[in-house]
């Protein structure tokens, strides 16, 4: 029998030892996505040699596809998991939780529209998807490449399996790294699963002990004139401020220019008799997720998972809104992100009326994400819910104009040009786009310190504006903004302010030793937002 010509010897070795890269690549791919270093490939890949022996073994083409297909399935998934997990981090500050984790990437993808618009969110997302369904198909072609070149040498290729077995084991049980938290005995495929698993155990342990925190609940069985007494007669607004963290105020390039607007905002505020009382609160969120920072707050409980929340919210725990409600209130919710009905807002925190982007007559641009500039929502709040004789309301208006990508933004306009939104019909033109703006972290950052601006001058505009000496506003924000803007390694904290004109209301929460103004110092007290709800009840019930 004829040698095969030098060409295509040359070929088939090059094919196999691409084979062997992609493979070896592919064992490693989740540690180095994950480091981002290059050092997380000098690692052994325990599975890609396993797998390799075990394909060897089969004597049947059909299971040997099979496998393959599965492996490379499996290591495909891992890496995927790895970079969901560093995406997350890096945005909101926690992992991705293959458990609770799903429903965010809906949001996720919602904010990619609003950045890049539909046709290139649904150009990257097909294109993702495309690329792992490549990675897979070509994957398994090279480990049944190996294992056709390796079946002839079975007994070399087995010893070589099991010496790489006992080299892993070595390294393992030494604990050998050189990037931190990736040994070198890698096995990023079994290490994913058993973190996927510690996820959903995990969750199970925390619905059992919330359910045990929320079993003893002395505030859900006051009666009505136990609740909120030191409130009577006023119109009580919770303001939360899309992305309004500690970064904003504090050790930021930005910082200077939001501080000057609440120094100027409490000098305002004072000339129409208005005084404020500010200290931080740590957020169970960073970067997004904005809902588990509202319920943390209404609930008392510390939610900071998705599969919290949901568990959470499918129960009856008593919030601030169903305080309220029982103490003779209307309770109001206004989300102008919102398109459609809000089943939790009905059925957990049982809103008498609920506003969204459908049914408050906005008829201008859409700001990026933004649905609904912020003034507008003042405007329509206090036409149609403040104006006028009425009984005392609370209200939880989720405020999104400083919410990512933060360009382009509105600017205000005079409150009787305001109508049905369409004065902001050109504004939109006059900013950057989000594709222009992201290709600068410190632009960004200059545009997030701009968006929080714009979201305080509105209610400082408001409140200066018009004059209600019955309100009471609660203003906070519910996270810090993405790591690009807080930087690695930030806080949880966000500022919050309460604000009254009635000095009896500011009288109630003295002994909290929050400071004047609305600008809160370094040293200002810093609580976890999940305590509010009981000290806020404690110091605005009867009088002991």
């Amino acid at each position: 029998m004829t040698a095969p010509a030098p060409a295509p010897r040359l070929r088939s070795a090059l094919a196999t030892a691409l084979s062997a890269a992609a493979v070896y690549l592919a064992a490693l791919a989740p540690g180095l996505v994950a480091t981002g270093s290059a050092l997380a490939l000098l690692r052994i890949p325990l599975e890609a040699a396993l797998a390799l022996a075990l394909l060897v073994l089969i004597p049947w083409r059909w299971a040997r596809r099979a496998v393959a297909v599965l492996v490379a399935l499996l290591l495909v998934a891992a890496t995927l998991g790895a970079a969901l997990d560093r995406a997350f981090r890096s945005a909101v500050g926690i992992g991705f939780d293959v458990a609770t984790g799903w429903p965010q990437l809906a949001d996720g993808y919602g904010v990619v529209q609003d950045s890049a618009g539909d046709a290139g969110a649904l150009a990257i997302a097909s294109l993702l998807l495309v690329a792992a369904a490549a990675a897979v198909a070509g994957i398994a072609a090279a480990l049944l490449r190996l294992a056709r070149v390796l079946t002839p040498r079975r007994r070399p290729a087995l010893l070589t399996a099991s010496a790489v077995t006992a080299a892993w084991l070595v390294v393992a049980l030494v604990g050998v790294q050189l990037v931190p938290g990736e040994p070198v005995a890698a096995a990023d495929v079994a290490a994913a699963a058993a973190s996927g698993t510690g996820q959903v155990v995990g969750a199970a342990g925390a619905r059992a002990a919330l359910d045990r925190q929320a079993a003893a609940d002395p505030y859900a069985q006051l009666p009505a004139s136990g609740l909120l007494t030191g409130l009577k007669g006023k119109d009580v607004i919770v303001a939360f401020i899309e992305s309004y963290g500690r970064v904003a105020v504090q050790g930021s390039s930005f910082a200077p220019g939001v501080d000057a607007v609440l120094r100027s905002g409490t000098a305002r505020l004072a000339a129409h008799g208005y005084e404020e009382r500010s200290a931080f609160l740590t957020s169970p969120t960073f970067g997004g997720i904005s809902w588990l920072a509202h319920s943390t707050l209404q609930s008392g409980l510390w939610i900071d998972s998705q599969a919290t929340y949901d568990h959470v919210t499918s129960g009856s725990r008593f919030t601030l809104a169903s305080a309220f409600r029982k103490a003779g209130w209307r309770t109001v919710s206004d989300v102008p992100s919102d398109t459609r009905h809000w089943a939790v807002g009905s059925s957990f925190y049982r809103y008498g009326t609920q506003l969204n982007a459908t049914n408050v007559g906005y008829r201008g641009p859409r700001f990026s994400y933004a649905r609904i500039p912020d003034q507008y929502t003042w405007a329509y709040f206090q036409r149609h819910e403040l104006t006028g004789p009425h009984a005392p309301l609370m209200a939880e208006i989720d405020f999104v104009s400083s919410h990512t990508p933060w360009t382009p933004l509105p600017s205000l306009v005079p409150w009787s040009a305001i109508g049905d939104g369409s004065v902001y019909d050109p504004q939109p033109a006059a900013g950057q786009t989000p594709a222009e703006a992201w290709q600068d972290p410190h632009r960004v950052q200059q545009l997030y310190g701009q968006s929080v601006q714009y979201s305080l001058n509105s209610m400082f505009s408001f409140l200066t504006t018009f004059d209600d000496p019955n309100l009471v506003l609660i203003v906070l924000g519910d996270h810090q903004p993405a790591s690009i803007v807080s930087g690695q390694g930030a806080s949880h904290d966000v500022p919050v302010s309460i604000i009254a004109k009635d000095p009896a209301v500011l009288d109630r929460i003295s002994s909290w030793a929050w400071q004047p103004g609305m600008l809160p110092g370094p040293d200002a007290p810093v609580w976890r937002m999940d305590a509010f709800r009981d000290r806020f009840l404690d110091a605005f019930g009867p009088r002991r």
